[in-house]
């Protein structure tokens, strides 16, 4: 059974430096184990900065989802590890000249596997919700855009 869900290198980051990787969890540290082989394997090793793991409820395109299990699924001080003197190269602005290593964050942002059954509920509006206050605020919509 394929537990990716879905991956994405997000363009925020140059397509390499911030990879985001959605999972159907199985077993405990399914989580941690991804993240680390999305910062290990060849197109996610040259160049990485972060790695984040996502629930497959998360869409890995959508930054705001990306961001919001971060704040809400994660614990830094759990749920965050790093990788140092990684591959990295000189098209890495942050490293200084003549070095070839970096370090990456690891970011476990899905629900912990052992509370993932009484795990809170995501709230929110439903698809016809949504629709009807886009319909009745659409004049207001308008001019944020």
């Amino acid at each position: 059974m394929v537990r990716v869900q879905g991956v994405w290198c997000h363009e925020a980051g140059a397509a390499r430096l911030f990879n985001i990787i959605s999972i159907k969890q199985a077993y405990p540290g399914h989580s941690k184990q991804a993240g680390m082989l999305a910062a290990n394997c060849q197109s996610g090793a040259y160049l990485g900065r972060f790695v984040v793991v996502v629930d497959d409820d998360i869409d890995p395109t959508g930054l705001f989802q990306v961001v919001w299990a971060m704040c809400t699924r994660c614990d830094p001080a759990e749920d965050i590890d790093f990788v140092r003197k990684a591959w990295s190269g000189p098209l890495d602005p942050r490293i200084a000249r003549g070095t070839n290593t970096n370090s990456r964050a690891v970011i476990d942002a899905c629900r912990p596997f052992e509370m993932i059954k009484e795990f809170p509920p995501v709230a929110r509006a439903t698809p016809e919700q949504r629709r009807k206050v886009a319909e009745k605020f659409a004049d207001l919509l308008a001019k944020m855009k």
